[in-house]
Parts: C-alpha cells; structure tokens; sequence
C-alpha cells in the first residue's frame, strides 16, 4: 500500500479508523436514546460512507438538494428525506420521479411550497409526504411555533400533500461560546418540536415523526421525550468547529488536509499548497479564527487565497519549505463539496479513496 507521504498534495486524507468509530459512536448514542438516525450526508456526499451509515443502523439518509436525492437514489438508497424547501414545477416533477423510485419525504415551511409540489403529484393521483419546518431559534427557514398548528391544518389541506410529521434544525447550536450553552440549546431545540408535535395532534392532525438535529445539538435534543428521529452529519468526519464546540475532540476528527509548505518568507509566516479550493473559507465556529489548525502545532491558517494557505506562525515555532503539513479544516462539510475523491487512511497507510459522488449538486 502507498504511504501518505508519497502522496500528491493537497489531498484531504479520511482516517478510516476515526470514521468508522464516529459512526458507530452515534449509532449507539441513537439506540440509547430511543430515536432513529437519519445522518444527513451532505457531509461527505459519498455512497461509500452513506452504506457505513446504513450497515451501523441508520434508518436512511437526509439530504437537502433534488440532484442529491438523484445522485443517491442511482446509488441504491431507498429511504430519503429532503430536509429543505423544494421550490418550483421541474423539481416538483423530478420528485414525482423520484418518488417512484425510492420512500421519498420533503421539508415544507409554507402554503406555497406545498402547493407547488402538491400540484404535481395530485395530479398523478399521489400524495407526497411532508414534514412541517419549525424554527426552534435559528432564524433561517422554518415556522414560527406561534404559527405551526394553523400552518399545519393549510399544508395538510393542499391536494397532493401527506402531513406526516414535524422537524427542526438548531443552527444557532453553533454559536453557542460553551458546551453548557450547546446543550442548553439543544436541549430547547427538543423541547420546542416535541411539544408543537403535541399541539398538532392535539389540533386533529397526524404527526408520525418528530424530527431534529445538528452535531453540536443532537446529544441534548434526542434527550427530550417525544422526539422521534435526528439528523446529525458532521460527526462522521468532525473538524475544527466541532472541537471548539466542544461536541469532538482532535481525536475524533477523521478529516485533514495534507499540504506542504512551498514558501516561507518571513519568520511570522509560511505559505502551503491548500487555499480556498481546497479548505475552503467557511469560518471558524463559535468564533471566527482563520482557515484552519496545523495539527500538532499552534500555528493556524490566518488566511486563504484560491491556491495559497498563509500560516501565522506561532510564537516558538518554524516551518521549511517542502515540509509536509496536516490541516485540520474549520468545516468539513464544505471541503467535501471541494473534492472529487477523498483518500481513504488507515495507520499511515493509503487503503483507497472515497468518492464525493453527489459534489456539486445544488439545484
């Protein structure tokens, strides 16, 4: 087998041993909790680690774009839930698609959404399944809890709609400066979707499902009686984020950037081959900190242009041209998306690749 060291760089490099723990660790933190896991894979857009997922326990995948679910379904995956509003005829129509093929659910936040999909498949003589989008704090997308019963009777009105559940995404977990203040969210995130579950039923309307989830979240939400499901995805691969979030340690981040240094022209700083389109410029999460963490070192990537990486060296520390670096990312998410073919590790050693099959599938 090829050593890491003989590879090209950049390459982002998957600790195979770190992946599969990761894996089986939230498996487990599911069953303990009562709750099915339903990982969302735009992390690592990869069949390959999707098929881990599902060997583990996993009940089938989320994803959030029509070309993902596409890309997925081609791939053999059966059991998909689209976690995001899907707007417009065509994409109504390649769900109607794909809804032949595979057990299809969509996320849905208003009338219009629903009409537009709904029209599609009533049409065909079907219903589509949907899960109401609750906004338990994040401010993006979502229904007010104020607002969700008299949302849920409209959707559930629509021709060519099934109202089967409620679902939530705590994004503002990831600005919370302390563990405490992660759980405390997550544990809010729970609270808010299992009690408009409640005031649904209540109301005369099914819900089947109550869904939630993020990494930084997921331990305190899936802790709160009547959630059903969570949809966690960064913690396959983890990164720096995490770790600041306190939901990782470096030890369980499966993911780093091999690049080495190509110049080194001052003391305070050095330059590597992996800039913007290899890491990235997500920011650092709870706090904005440069592009990514030296693993081993202090020194962090201050800033990053396409091709360049510029260090800021520490204080104590040195770097020499074509020395050969790892990178722990900020997001890795986002660097997945970046890459084709992620290199699969294992003791230092290359055992494969995994591909990023579903890169690049935004519409």
């Amino acid at each position: 087998m090829q050593s890491i060291e003989d590879l090209p760089t950049p390459a982002v490099l998957i600790d195979l041993e770190v992946l599969e723990r990761n894996v089986a660790r939230m498996q487990e933190r599911a069953r303990e909790a009562g709750v099915h896991l339903r990982p969302h894979a735009k992390t690592h857009k990869s069949p390959e680690v999707a098929r881990m997922q599902l060997a583990a326990g996993a009940r089938g995948l989320t994803l959030a774009k029509t070309s993902e679910a596409e890309v997925f379904a081609d791939q053999g995956f059966d059991d998909i839930f689209l976690a995001y509003p899907i707007v417009g005829t065509g994409k109504a129509h390649r769900l109607l698609a794909l809804a032949d093929r595979i057990h299809l659910r969509v996320g849905i936040d208003s009338v219009e959404g629903a009409r537009g999909l709904g029209a599609a498949f009533h049409a065909a003589g079907r219903r589509l399944p949907a899960l109401l989008k609750i906004d338990c704090g994040f401010h993006r997308v979502g229904v007010a809890p104020e607002d969700a019963v008299t949302m849920a009777h409209a959707v559930a009105n629509v021709p060519g709609i099934e109202l089967v559940g409620v679902f939530t995404h705590a994004g503002h977990g990831y600005g919370g400066q302390t563990p405490e203040a992660v759980a405390t969210i997550g544990g809010e995130e729970g609270r808010i979707v299992a009690a408009i579950a409640e005031a649904v039923r209540a109301a005369g309307l099914p819900v089947d499902e109550v869904s939630l989830g993020s990494t930084p979240t997921v331990r305190a939400a899936i802790a709160q009686p009547g959630v059903t499901e969570c949809r966690p995805g960064t913690y396959v691969y983890n990164d720096r984020s995490q770790v600041a979030l306190g939901s990782a340690g470096p030890q369980d981040c499966a993911m780093t950037v091999l690049a080495t240094v190509v110049s080194v022209s001052g003391r305070d700083r050095a330059v590597v081959d992996a800039g913007s389109k290899t890491l990235s410029t997500d920011p650092m999460r709870p706090a904005a900190d440069g592009n990514g963490l030296v693993v081993g070192r202090q020194s962090r990537i201050a800033r990053v242009s396409e091709e360049h990486g510029v260090i800021a060296v520490a204080a104590g520390e040195s770097f020499r041209i074509g020395e050969r670096v790892r990178i722990l990312p900020n997001h890795a998410c986002a660097v997945s998306n970046l890459h084709d073919r992620l290199v699969a590790v294992r003791a230092g050693r290359v055992e494969g690749g995994i591909r990023v099959a579903a890169r690049g599938c935004v519409q």
